[in-house]
């Protein structure tokens, strides 16, 4: 199994992990908001410290690849080039919304007919959320809504839903639906990146260090609701 060195700074939760097959061997990360220029630097250079004090030879850098905050991604994956280039090693992307889904399926226990919903917090009603099943496979692809009481009727009509991450706080008044479930205190952390990171690693889905670019919030244009004809 690869040795790799885990960055997540899409929210304002800044962390840092370094994983040998598969386990977390060392790990720092800071909830105090979005401090990542000052943190993640020395966060690194403490993996890094800790990996040659152990011998471990790092194999590949991860990087949360967003949607998320345009300055941490900028950051993280600012980072993320510079230890690919410097340590001569492959570089992960980890999309955000996944690594939510991920770490949701970690930390609760539901049927294997349950869907799940992460969300990242834009502006006033609008999130950034995509819908996978059990397996990780994709239902509803990576989009920016404005969520009302009809937001994903469709999928709730016949499945229960668990929507989490720093979107789905807002959405609990709004989503009212029976098979709504929604699941607190759920932020991506590097901790939780192994195993969508060492996945991509084994099937050798590595990007381009040069000309890789994350997925910004900006990039998106809400799909606002139709308006009803009277």
């Amino acid at each position: 199994m690869p040795n790799i060195l885990h960055i997540e700074t899409s929210t304002s939760v800044c962390s840092a992990a370094l994983s040998s097959d598969g386990v977390v061997q060392c790990h720092f990360e800071s909830f105090d908001g979005p401090s990542h220029a000052s943190l993640l630097g020395a966060y690194v250079k403490e993996l890094m410290t800790f990996a040659r004090d152990k011998s471990v030879k790092v194999d590949a850098v991860a990087v949360s690849s967003g949607p998320g905050s345009y300055t941490g991604l900028r950051i993280g994956v600012s980072e993320a080039k510079g230890l690919c280039f410097g340590l001569g090693v492959p570089l992960i992307a980890v999309p955000t919304l996944e690594l939510l889904a991920c770490a949701t399926m970690f930390k609760t226990y539901y049927d294997e007919d349950v869907l799940y919903c992460p969300m990242i917090d834009a502006r006033r009603m609008e999130v950034y959320a995509a819908v996978y099943d059990n397996a990780l496979n994709t239902v509803k692809p990576v989009e920016a809504c404005v969520i009302d009481e009809n937001s994903f009727a469709d999928l709730l009509a016949t499945r229960r839903v668990v929507f989490a991450g720093n979107g789905a706080a807002k959405c609990k008044e709004v989503i009212r639906h029976e098979n709504a479930i929604f699941v607190d205190d759920i932020v991506p952390l590097a901790t939780d990146m192994l195993a969508l990171a060492e996945r991509a690693f084994r099937q050798g889905k590595f990007e381009d260090v040069a000309y890789f670019e994350p997925f910004y919030l900006k990039e998106f244009v809400a799909t606002k609701p139709k308006n009803k004809v009277l």
